[in-house]
């Protein structure tokens, strides 16, 4: 028979950045408890198992059938999109409240080296919403972290968007506020550079 302590240690250590001293400090916190937390906490993660899925139109993770509550929102700006590789990122984004576009989630970077390619990321899903949902795009906005692999893909979508006739922009990046120039490094400046604007 297997010890319930080791299972549930070994399943929190498959978590990322939870190693197994952690899964093991969590369960013995969770089991000085009152056990109606446990209760709670796995209630919440059979409720999020059945019921959270990919938005069919945007494939952000929601709880709502059919569309999320951001592509059934009729007061965005159905002529921008904005494709971001996570849905942190689009939570950042929209916690700007700069955003009043849609979104699409690509749940990756394209990453050769580490077996990723546009099959494993939500490309396809992308393309065929421009290529006949979406008819109102007129801009698509690429928010992919400035990473190697960002980078790659945010270089990868503008080529395959290129043949649509949108219009496709890049977030800038930079010298964050506050920052301090003697601090960046080379490849922040030059992009800041390369990026500057007329005031």
């Amino acid at each position: 028979m297997s010890d319930p302590i080791r299972t549930l240690v070994h399943q929190l250590s498959r978590l990322p950045g939870i190693g197994e001293r952690t899964a093991t400090r969590l369960v013995h916190h969770l089991l000085r408890q009152d056990r109606a937390l446990m209760h709670a906490l796995a209630h919440s993660l059979v409720d999020v198992a059945e019921r959270v899925h990919e938005c069919p139109r945007c494939c952000l993770l929601c709880a709502t059938e059919g569309p999320c509550a951001v592509c059934a929102d009729l007061r965005r700006d159905d002529t921008l999109l904005c494709v971001v590789a996570s849905i942190q990122d689009q939570a950042a984004i929209e916690a700007t409240g700069e955003m009043r576009g849609r979104y699409h989630v690509l749940h990756g970077t394209l990453s050769p080296l580490d077996g990723v390619g546009p099959e494993e990321i939500r490309v396809q899903q992308l393309l065929a919403r421009l290529g006949s949902d979406d008819r109102a795009v007129t801009e698509v906005i690429l928010a992919t972290p400035p990473s190697v692999d960002g980078e790659a893909t945010a270089l990868y979508l503008s080529r395959q968007l290129a043949p649509l006739g949108l219009k496709v922009s890049r977030i800038a990046s930079g010298v964050p506020v506050g920052g301090d120039l003697q601090l960046a490094d080379r490849l922040t400046l030059s992009r800041a550079l390369s990026l500057r604007r007329v005031l």
